[in-house]
């Protein structure tokens, strides 16, 4: 029975003063146990379907979810914590996607452990903001803490620093502002030091941003954002393992310092969202050291092998790196969300510094008291660190590590599989735990390529709407593909072989839907 079901029923209890005016939903002294009883039977709901949920989806469209919630009347309140949720269930949770299912196998989305879990409804109710910490006074230092310890597990060197961010799109965001910033500042040095002045406005439109052709989206958008404009990305050609070419590297930079064009950054990719190739560290390391360019490694996705037992190695030269992108909530089983910016010189974090007086004053610096905002993009920002943290003290990182390496390992079996299967094509062996493949029809099937790709996005589309798994698709020279990303060390080949018979079936279906009334036309004369 729920705690307002027993109110309802006990005269006994004294009226919460405020509650026609809804302060008795505030939590405090006069009601922590109503949020305790309320959040139990929350935890008690969401524990239940996900014990009993037997498929990812359960294939809803937009068109069929949309009425039901936009008939809900928010100006009439329910009033009732059960009735919410039970309303909850039916506009949510019933048709939720759920990544912890094993068959899920679309997008960069992990299963959560469970001290996250207890962390986030920790946070979640002491509501502490990491901005000052005025604000939040522990929460500060243990952030601080696990910015250390990251550092420390890349090998940035003591002068290293950073902040927890709202995930790996604004992460690389402030890892290029910090980058233009600081090209800017040399550029100034330089002509001050020549007896000469430019002004900033004069430096930005020769900026460029060297980056794989593999790699994220967000570093175009950031460039943008930053008034760069998306043409100041140069993409660098790839390899065939969707590896940056580093001599391809060497002709842009080349290339850039003699058109008088500043590489203000080189972007080097530890886990591409489709591919999950890692760029060539070490040699990107020294081409950059070579130029004086700042080296940022996007390791949102690879940032797992922080902790692998086995395969630290592939993230060799990220060390070397001047600012480091890491997604917590990717491969280290986090709830969304949880990413932070790292760079060697905690110094150019103050290119992200400005002092409010009536948050973070300059007096504020001058007696080392510890304000987070003074190096982040965000001001009020959620404690998401605590997740993390009760993560490694419950887990510890050698668990978290053992559970990643478990994913890469079941991507590499599934590449064998896909290698093998001759209603396959697979585009590169994969080094984390993506795998991007194409159906292929039998040698006596229909060859028109356009036919293909239509066949492989049905199959996509028909699988989703059954609800018995969920994939991704992506775009590979031209053609459509589709796309495993392994984040559940729960999937088992067992899981990958039943995909890939139902994905098969229906391109079959289609293809054989389609191909027939060719077959039967008369053929002209």
């Amino acid at each position: 029975m729920s705690f307002l079901a027993q109110t309802a029923e006990d005269p006994s209890p004294e009226p919460i003063p405020g509650a026609a005016d809804g302060r008795v939903h505030l939590l405090n002294g006069r009601t922590a146990e109503r949020y305790r009883r309320s959040v139990t039977d929350a935890v008690g709901l969401v524990a239940s379907t996900v014990a009993r949920t037997e498929r990812p989806f359960t294939g809803i469209t937009p068109a069929e979810l949309a009425p039901e919630i936009s008939g809900i009347d928010l100006e009439r309140p329910l009033g009732d914590a059960d009735a919410a949720l039970r309303e909850l269930e039916s506009v949510y949770l019933k048709d939720a996607v759920y990544f912890h299912h094993p068959r899920y196998l679309a997008h960069l989305n992990c299963p959560v452990v469970i001290p996250a879990l207890l962390g986030e409804a920790v946070l979640s109710a002491v509501n502490s903001s990491l901005d000052t910490w005025d604000q939040s006074a522990g929460g500060t230092l243990i952030e601080r803490r696990l910015i250390d310890w990251t550092a420390e597990r890349i090998g940035l060197g003591e002068a290293a620093d950073g902040v927890f961010t709202s995930g790996g799109s604004q992460s690389n965001l402030q890892a290029m502002l910090l980058a233009r910033d600081e090209a800017c500042t040399l550029v100034e040095k330089e002509a001050t030091a020549a007896g000469e002045t430019i002004a900033t406005s004069a430096i930005l439109p020769r900026l460029r941003i060297l980056t794989s052709q593999a790699g994220h989206f967000s570093i175009q958008k950031a460039a943008a954002i930053l008034g760069l404009g998306y043409e100041a990305v140069i993409p660098v050609p790839c390899d065939q393992d969707r590896r940056m070419r580093t001599v391809a590297l060497a002709r842009e930079l080349d290339r850039c310092r003699r058109e008088g064009l500043i590489v203000m950054a080189v972007v080097a990719t530890a886990g591409t969202t489709d591919f999950g190739s890692i760029d060539p560290l070490p040699e990107i390391a020294e081409l950059c050291a070579r130029h004086g360019t700042w080296l940022h490694v996007d390791a949102a996705y690879g940032c797992g092998l922080l902790v692998s037992p086995t395969r630290r190695g592939l993230l060799d030269g990220i060390e070397r790196a001047d600012s480091v992108t890491v997604d917590y909530h990717k491969s280290f089983f986090q709830p969304v969300s949880s990413s932070a910016v790292l760079v060697r010189d905690r110094a150019t974090l103050g290119h992200a510094t400005y002092h409010a007086d009536y948050l973070n004053p300059e007096r504020s610096a001058e007696k080392l008291i510890p304000n987070q905002v003074d190096k982040s993009l965000q001001t009020t920002r959620r404690f998401d660190a605590l997740k993390l943290w009760l993560t490694l003290r419950i887990m510890g990182a050698d668990a978290l590590g053992a559970l990643f390496d478990a994913v890469v390992d079941r991507a590499a079996e599934a590449w064998a599989l896909l290698d093998t299967d001759p209603r396959y094509q697979v585009v590169t062996e994969p080094r984390l735990s993506t795998l991007v493949f194409r159906y292929v029809p039998p040698s006596d099937g229909p060859r028109d390529p356009d036919l293909v790709d239509r066949a492989n996005l049905h199959a996509r589309e028909a699988l989703a709407a059954s609800g018995a798994a969920v994939v991704a698709g992506t775009v590979v020279d031209g053609r459509h593909h589709l796309k495993f990303t392994l984040l559940n060390p729960e999937t088992s080949l067992s899981d990958i072989r039943h995909v890939l018979d139902l994905l098969a079936e229906h391109a079959d279906q289609y293809l054989a839907l389609h191909i027939e009334p060719e077959l039967s036309r008369p053929r002209a004369s």
